[in-house]
């Protein structure tokens, strides 16, 4: 990849499945060396970018370009640039670790005698260098995405993939998955890009863009996407949600929504709002809680809801195009 050139490029990017457009019209670039996340709900057209960048699913419009390659019509230079790791687990249970890193090499056309080197060098990056010789369903879910990291790593990629990583695991292996995860950007020196819809992941990207019923309604870092909301999420618990979302209106000039089972809004100064609220509101309140701005305030501020809103309003077909069915 020439110095300087993006790592990822897209241009009004869209696919259609029959009547339903899944992507929009996306645009954006990934630098070199970058981690890069895309952020939103399931169902919201970050899998199916994903697959289009790796020349699994070809695009219905616009052009994408990864490593410098076209993903239409330089699929094979595009391939040989990067790794993936899906969704879904795709090892081989009945394989041991070292087998199924071997069968990858051999489909990349790693000659044998870099390969050995490279499998030790890639399991001992992620800690499965003494495990090489067991059957990969014998494996923790954490091992077994450790191993398939591990797998995409192999073929020396400039740019890895990875489609909701931590997904199905609990916090503590997510945690030690996402320390691999960066120790990785600083040894290999390759660029990651990888989807995610847990708030706390987007929080250790350089960059994220949050979607949303394919489209990219937000793009920058963490920190500056926070800092535009400016305000606190305030969520009250009250006896009639629907008279309080009035009564926030016409007293204090508050729009809110009902989210999450709460009346949800935000204020410049919760802490100091909420006083307030207890006196002048007129529905009895049971429970009130105030947080600073977070990646889901950023979510719902453009587009009104939070992410496992979006998520549970989200339709099957939609649904099914998230998870690569489609």
């Amino acid at each position: 990849m020439p110095s300087g050139e993006p790592a990822v490029e897209v241009d009004g990017l869209v696919k259609r499945f029959g009547d339903v457009e899944a992507v929009r019209g996306i645009e954006f670039t990934v630098r070199p060396g970058e981690i890069f996340g895309f952020l939103g709900p399931n169902g919201a057209g970050k899998s199916t970018t994903i697959n289009m960048l790796c020349t699994l699913l070809r695009p219905s419009g616009g052009i994408a370009r990864v490593a410098g390659h076209d993903v239409v019509t330089e699929r094979d230079k595009v391939r040989r640039n990067i790794g993936l790791v899906f969704q879904d687990p795709t090892l081989d249970g009945y394989l041991t670790g070292e087998q199924n890193l071997r069968f990858h090499a051999e489909l990349y056309g790693v000659p044998r005698t870099a390969a050995r080197e490279r499998m030790r060098q890639v399991l001992e990056m992620v800690g499965l260098w003494d495990r090489r010789g067991d059957l990969a369903r014998t494996f923790s879910g954490g091992m077994k995405r450790r191993l398939e990291i591990a797998r995409g790593l192999l073929h020396s990629p400039r740019v890895l993939f990875l489609d909701e990583p931590t997904v199905g695991l609990d916090p503590q292996t997510r945690a030690s998955i996402w320390d691999y995860i960066r120790r990785l950007r600083d040894t290999e020196q390759i660029t990651i890009f990888l989807t995610t819809h847990y708030m706390e992941e987007a929080e250790y990207c350089d960059r994220i863009a949050i979607m949303d019923a394919g489209r990219i309604v937000a793009l920058d870092t963490p920190a500056r996407l926070k800092a535009g909301v400016g305000k606190d999420r305030v969520r009250i618990s009250t006896d009639d949600d629907a008279a309080a979302i009035a009564a926030l209106r016409e007293r204090f000039g508050v729009e809110a929504t009902t989210s999450e089972g709460a009346v949800t809004f935000a204020v410049a100064a919760g802490e100091a709002f909420v006083p307030k609220l207890f006196e002048d509101l007129g529905v009895p309140i049971r429970s009130v809680s105030v947080s600073r701005p977070s990646l889901d305030d950023v979510f719902m501020s453009f587009t009104g809801k939070t992410i496992r809103d979006a998520e549970a309003s989200g339709n099957g077909f939609m649904r099914m195009v998230a998870r690569g069915r489609l």
